[in-house]
């Protein structure tokens, strides 16, 4: 099942994340242990940013589908 966070602190980053919006996390096993989640961004892409600029959020199993298609 997806992941999803919403962004808390976008400094540094403000043409790539928005705070207060929710994101996908992709797996990244080596970027979880160094702190890091791999986010799809604003530009489509996926990259690696601190853990702590976003919370964990649970979304309904029938929203998270919607929201991965």
């Amino acid at each position: 099942m997806t992941q999803f966070v919403v962004c808390l602190d976008n400094r540094d980053y403000a043409a790539s994340l928005e705070r207060g919006k929710l994101y996908s996390v992709l797996d990244d096993e080596t970027g979880r242990q160094l702190g890091l989640l791999r986010i799809v961004d604003e530009s489509g892409e996926s990259y690696l940013y601190p853990a702590a600029r976003f919370a964990a959020i649970v979304v309904p199993q029938e929203i998270a589908v919607r929201l991965a298609a």
